[in-house]
């Protein structure tokens, strides 16, 4: 049976929604955050030596990172569902959005985070105004204008329809469903784009999700 080891608030929570979807049996380890940090706590290195999660173990194989992992499992496990067949334009528009989501639409909310964070540390009071206009020269000059730039690609693309690719899920939507959700979370702006929210409310109803979101403990996105 295949083990998840899972972080809590993080990526590995669409491992489990995919493995719910295919309704694949699983194991399930479940690591907290630490409360300080917000890192993921010594003991996941133990497993693989970068520490993170999602890491899966089938038999003899380590498997990391996300996209790498859901891959996999519809290849290993999917029987034909979740992904479009090899050698259509849909495959190849799968393959886009499957790289897209962690490639390039992550990293600039990924700074957003750490604009934010920067923005709103405890310094000393004299230094509080440098920090403050360090982060803002940059969420202005770069991050702000990158998140922009994704997202309204992003909201054009879905305005074609509900999912990324054709007219059912895909693991290309779960795999886009993190960025998106951080950027309801988080990003500027999203009362204006309506078929992302829409996205979100759509991934959020369905029953396998929701078994994942049970399973796999607190998932805020407010990190």
């Amino acid at each position: 049976m295949l083990t998840v080891h899972h972080l809590e608030n993080s990526r590995s929570q669409r491992v489990l929604w995919l493995l719910e979807e295919l309704e694949v049996p699983y194991q399930l380890k479940v690591y907290q955050r630490d409360r300080k940090t917000s890192l993921a706590p010594p003991e996941l290195k133990q497993i693989h030596p970068l520490g993170k999660a999602p890491i899966v173990i089938d038999g003899d194989e380590v498997l990391v990172e996300s996209g790498a992992i859901l891959e996999y499992l519809v290849e290993t496990y999917g029987q034909g569902r979740l992904a479009p067949a090899p050698g259509t334009p849909e495959r190849q528009r799968y393959t886009f959005w499957m790289h897209y989501a962690e490639g390039s639409a992550m990293p600039p909310l990924l700074l957003l985070l750490i604009t934010n964070r920067i923005r709103s540390a405890k310094v000393p009071f004299f230094v509080r105004p440098i920090t403050k206009g360090i982060a803002q020269k940059l969420t202005d000059g770069f991050v702000g204008p990158q998140v922009k730039t994704h997202l309204d690609f992003v909201e054009a693309e879905l305005a074609r329809g509900q999912w990324f690719v054709g007219d059912m899920l895909t693991a290309a939507d779960i795999q886009m469903s993190f960025p998106l959700e951080a950027a309801t979370a988080r990003a500027p702006g999203m009362d204006s784009r309506p078929h992302i929210r829409a996205f979100v409310e759509r991934i959020r109803a369905r029953p396998a999700y929701q078994r994942a979101l049970a399973k796999g403990g607190p998932y805020t996105l407010g990190l």
